[in-house]
């Protein structure tokens, strides 16, 4: 979106209108035809709040600009913005056509709103006098109206940004003869011949052709002198995919020759998805070229040599490709633009070598190479004063000290995020008083500040986490009175939170103090900041009850503290904002209140390790948008409220190690369906589990271990398909959420599992855990046949049951297994063979059955004891007695496992020995063997040992005769 010549967009909302002095009378037909179109918007931000009917001059409404000659209305400006809290200012519903008695108008701009499933308004095409039209990206739906071709005095026109617009014909284009501008980015041009439309548009200066969408416009047929007449000044093609196209095979070569048919053309926006290669040398020729972008084009090798040409090169933005080489050759490539480069983003590539100075760029403002693979140490000095505003060195892996950095007086940000830099921070970086965001976070640096240490600085942002602040609290904190973002998580800081802290930024937005030794209690902060959207406080050791909090938070997070009470004070941020809340891991107690009507878009709800009581509140059944619901590890009693059943995006649900009975609801199979963990264990659930349970096709861990559940084990366990998958897409279980949290996208659960014999969490790799855990409970019958087709599960736990029947004969086909637990059951029969088949098989437990036979021999299977098969009288074989077929004369007692002087000695003891002499002995001879200058230097060795051993018996030899000689 590109401002005209009638005014800017700027934050306010009002256009180019809201500097109006002068009284001017607006005409009544006019003033009530605004008032119609009023009457058809919707404007929740109160937008137009003064265009009242009794107000009568609407020359000074919003967005209004009147001609000060006749009165009639030239211009309306009501374009949508974001304001200072990121709230979305816009105006929705329809549009009226009352704007046609508007027929001296000249510039409209109804850009960044949202009409909604409206079509275009064709009628906007009757005002003939219209010079500027912006209707750039607010979702109208349809195609795109024929009649804008009457629009003959228009000079800008804006349709980007419409995914839902069509084009069927463009011919009307070439009517706007004095157009200059040109933006139908993200439109469908499938069935035009956009190029022939615009190749008779001889003032085009600005073409923005941004799309996923826009298929080989440039065919190899295109006659390029048709553009000979067109000195477009910007070309933006970013976003497209020309190459390997289904209709014209084009190529780089095409599309260059394209870019270069212009005749003077100083901005170049390119983002060619499939491109690929190294950049083309053809760029460097483009001697005029001022603006060059080729973001997101899978770009490789090094920057070209002719580069050196671009001596008018203002910005170069080659953000996320795959290029190389050393920076400081790509600094001398460029150093012809040392006197006009102000932009350069390398960001997300694979640049390395150190960092040089750059200061002989002396035209400078924005230097962007994050995520690349700079090393090295920073430059002990920089050169000369430099009018960099914007420094992104952030995820390199840079060391070192951090130098001086007032060269940079005009510094406003500076990200340094994940690298290496270490020692102490220099002070003279509060010399840098335009500095306004400071991220320094995960690095080696410690700020050990003299205590009167003052910056000149007045932050918005400030990120320190991972840096070494304390143990005392930041005292310089005190001279910052107007931050927005303040992080100084694992700081190493073991103080109280000082007074005066509490009383710095009304302005504050974000607060993460997580992750140190901060004790004390707080203060009622409902009134001290009022944006305050997200808070973490964890792992820390806050006390005392739960304070009241800022009624509109999107993020609360209080987990890993000493909290003690009730959370009754809560329900004042339980709105319709709150969509992360987690209270986990400390004293609180109480009932957990009933108020969540109003959260439907809370996602991650965490109130586990506590010790809340009653029963589950009925008004969780409006938490629609929920994903993750634990409540392990409290004291809650009663049913699984049927109201449960409405939270149908639960991706995790714990209610483990509480006092919930009553029967599994069959809803968990049938509306629960996102489900990847359900753990129920350590309650008092008590009848069959049901079949719908086989509906959970997502499922990884299901627990319901340790209850009072009987019946059968659902023969349809075969249809959980995600425990049918060999393989794991993610590592992590990761949680997509729709709000930003410290710049994350995704919220990583945790989760308790049984686990090899004991309760372990799993949280970076919980994505990789598949497994049903039923032990200690009441299920009776066999063990469903079914199950071996479950070849994704890793742990099976079935034990401490009254489970009858055989072993399960295809448990070959289980080859992820790595626990298997059958202990404590009736089951009987022989053990099949294919169970030494399990090469992953670490854990297994077959104790305390009517197992029989003879125990199958793998190398697997070998390594295993006898306790795994104790209290199966009828089992023989290793490492249980010999069977007697086997012409055995030594057997143990039953239960006298292990004892035995042979069962030591097996054949993968042999092996063992074998393996260990072969690699001890050629790890020590190999290397001789192989390298002379280790043979000589070991020879030279045992020569010093030899002499150091002669020499010292010799000496204590001697000091012994004297002593005798005394």
């Amino acid at each position: 979106m590109v401002a005209g010549e009638w005014g800017k967009h700027g934050d306010g909302g009002g256009g180019a209108a809201d500097d109006i002095v002068k009284l001017i009378r607006c005409r009544d037909n006019e003033r009530q035809a605004l008032l119609n179109f009023k009457k058809e918007i919707v404007d929740d931000s109160q937008f137009l709040s003064s265009w009242r009917s009794q107000e009568e001059e609407c020359c000074k409404w919003r967005g209004i600009r009147c001609s000060n000659r006749t009165g009639h209305i030239i211009l309306l400006d009501l374009h949508g913005w974001y304001d200072s809290a990121y709230n979305w200012v816009h105006l929705s519903g329809k549009v009226s056509a009352s704007l046609l008695e508007l027929n001296h108008l000249k510039y409209l701009d109804l850009s960044f709103n949202s009409f909604d499933s409206i079509p275009v308004p064709e009628f906007i095409g009757s005002l003939s006098k219209l010079q500027h039209l912006n209707l750039y990206d607010n979702y109208f739906l349809g195609r795109i109206p024929h009649q804008f071709g009457n629009l003959t005095n228009l000079r800008f026109l804006d349709l980007g940004f419409k995914y839902n617009l069509t084009v069927e014909n463009l011919e009307w284009l070439s009517d706007l003869r004095f157009l200059r501008h040109l933006d139908l980015s993200f439109i469908d041009l499938q069935k035009v011949d956009l190029l022939k439309s615009i190749s008779r548009l001889s003032f085009l200066s600005s073409l923005h052709l941004a799309s996923y969408n826009l298929p080989g416009i440039i065919s190899p047929s295109l006659h390029l002198t048709n553009f000979s007449s067109i000195s477009l000044s910007t070309v933006d093609l970013s976003s497209n995919s020309f190459t390997n196209s289904s209709n014209y095979n084009c190529d780089k070569r095409l599309i260059l020759s394209f870019i270069r048919s212009f005749s003077e053309l100083f901005d170049a926006f390119i983002s060619l998805k499939l491109l690929g290669g190294s950049i083309p040398d053809a760029f460097g020729n483009m001697m005029s070229l001022e603006s060059l972008s080729l973001y997101q084009c899978g770009l490789e090798g090094e920057i070209p040599k002719s580069f050196k040409n671009l001596s008018r090169i203002r910005s170069l933005n080659l953000y996320s490709n795959n290029l190389t080489g050393q920076l400081l050759e790509l600094f001398q490539t460029l150093f012809a633009s040392n006197n006009s480069l102000e932009i350069l983003d390398l960001t997300e590539n694979k640049v390395s070598g150190s960092l040089s100075d750059f200061t002989s760029f002396s035209s400078l403002r924005q230097l962007v190479i994050g995520s690349n693979k700079l090393n090295g140490s920073f430059p002990k000095c920089f050169g000369q004063s430099s009018p960099l505003k914007y420094l992104d060195l952030s995820d390199n892996e840079l060391n070192g000290s951090l130098p001086d950095l007032t060269s940079f007086p005009l510094l406003r940000y500076l990200y340094l995020t994940n690298n290496k830099i270490q020692e102490r921070l220099p002070e003279s970086i509060g010399e840098l008083s335009n500095l306004k965001t400071l991220d320094l976070s995960f690095n080696l640096l410690t700020l050990e500040l003299s205590s009167d240490w003052t910056p000149r600085f007045q932050l918005d942002d400030i990120v320190l986490a991972n840096c070494k602040l304390g143990p005392r609290f930041p005292e310089w904190l005190r001279s910052q009175s107007n931050f927005s973002s303040l992080d100084i998580s694992s700081a190493g800081i073991s103080d109280t939170i000082p007074h005066w802290f509490w009383d710095l930024s009304p302005r504050l937005y974000n607060l993460n103090i997580s992750y140190n030794k901060i004790h004390g209690m707080l203060p009622d902060l409902s009134l001290k900041f009022v944006k305050l959207d997200h808070i973490d406080l964890s792992s820390n050791r806050f006390k005392g009850p739960i304070p009241l909090f800022p009624r509109n938070m999107s993020l609360l997070n209080l987990s890993k503290n000493m909290f003690s009470g009730s959370i009754i004070s809560l329900c004042t941020i339980v709105t319709e904002y709150l969509c992360f809340l987690d209270l986990s891991d400390n004293l609180l107690s109480g009932e957990v209140p009933d108020c969540w009507i109003d959260a439907n878009n809370l996602e991650i709800l965490d109130l586990a390790n506590n010790n809340f009581s009653l029963k589950i509140p009925a008004s969780f059944r409006f938490l629609d948008q929920l994903t993750l619901l634990n409540l392990r590890n409290n004291s809650l009693i009663g049913e699984l409220p049927s109201s449960l059943k409405n939270c149908s995006s639960l991706k995790v649900i714990d209610m483990s190690e509480n006092k919930l009975s009553g029967q599994l609801p069959a809803w968990i199979g049938t509306d629960l369906t996102h489900l990847a963990v359900l753990s129920f264990r350590r309650n008092d659930f008590h009848g069959s589990i049901p079949h719908s349970t086989c509906l959970l096709n997502r499922i990884q861990v299901f627990d319901l271990s340790e209850n009072k559940i009987s019946g059968n084990i659902p023969r349809c366990f075969n249809k959980l398909h995600s425990l049918i998958q060999t393989e794991c897409s993610n590592m992590t279980m990761s949680i997509p959420i729709s709000w930003v949290y410290y710049n994350r996208r995704y919220y990583v659960p945790s989760a308790f599992v049984q686990w090899k014999g004991k309760m372990s969490e799993y949280k970076s790799i919980l994505g990789l855990l598949k497994c049903i855990d039923l032990s200690s409970n009441k299920l009776v019958g066999q063990i469903p046949q079914e199950l071996a087709s479950l070849e994704g599960l890793i742990s099976l736990n079935l034990s401490r049951n009254n489970l009858t029947g055989h072993f399960i004969q295809n448990i070959s086909q289980m080859k992820e297994l790595e626990i298997l637990d059958l202990s404590r059951n009736i089951l009987f029969g022989a053990i099949p063979i294919g169970l030494g088949s399990l090469n992953s098989l670490s854990v297994l437990d077959l104790s305390s059955n009517k197992f029989s036979g003879k125990i199958p021999r793998s190398a697997q299977l070998d390594t295993f004891n006898a306790s795994v098969y104790a209290g199966n009288d009828k089992l023989c074989g290793l490492p249980l007695p010999l069977c007697p077929e086997d012409g055995s004369t030594s057997f143990l007692p039953p239960n006298d496992h292990g004892k035995a002087e042979d069962t030591f000695v097996t054949t993968g003891f042999y092996v063992s020995v074998v393996l260990g002499f072969a690699i001890g002995f050629w790890g020590f001879i190999g290397p001789l063997v192989l390298r002379s200058s280790w043979r000589l230097a070991y020879f030279k060795f045992l020569d010093q040992i030899q002499d150091w051993i002669y020499v010292t018996i010799a000496v204590n030899t001697a000091r012994v005769q004297r002593k005798f000689r005394r």
